[in-house]
């Protein structure tokens, strides 16, 4: 079904994705962090549903319809490198940050932080280009910690 939107996403790093695939890979990409310690409950898909809303102005039809077809699109892609490779050839980096703040905010969504969560999320924010202060920053953003 996605194959042809993989094939997109491996495609030499200067073809950039058009706006709708990179918006389907960064959402994919929290489902992946949610999917992470093998729950994928009910607050981490409200908390995609309303970082999707914010982020692309999409209302809870559209966000609920690009959720549905990230979390397959999830099931069949075979690494997050190509994610995240993605969404760092369409944003800039003062707007990765946002979206390690939005990954942090899914792992936080069901109120612990598990281990596998932490390493993905780690290791997305260095495919992304995000340094690790930066990225520790942009957790402490979400938690609220200084």
């Amino acid at each position: 079904m996605f194959g042809e939107f993989i094939k997109r996403l491996t495609q030499p790093e200067d073809s950039s994705l058009p706006d709708e695939d990179a918006r389907l890979a960064l959402t994919a990409l929290l489902v992946r962090i949610a999917r992470a310690d093998g729950t994928y409950s009910d607050g981490e898909k409200q908390r995609i549903d309303q970082i999707s809303a914010r982020r692309y102005s999409l209302g809870p039809g559209a966000t609920t319809a690009l959720r549905a077809e990230a979390e397959a699109l999830e099931a069949e892609a075979p690494d997050t490198v190509r994610f995240t490779r993605a969404i760092k050839d369409a944003v800039p980096y003062e707007q990765r940050l946002g979206v390690v703040q939005a990954l942090w905010q899914v792992v936080l969504a069901d109120g612990a932080r598990a281990d596998e969560e932490d390493a993905l999320v780690r290791m997305a924010a260095s495919f992304l280009g995000v340094s690790d202060r930066d990225s520790a920053l942009a957790r402490q953003e979400v938690t609220g910690d200084t």
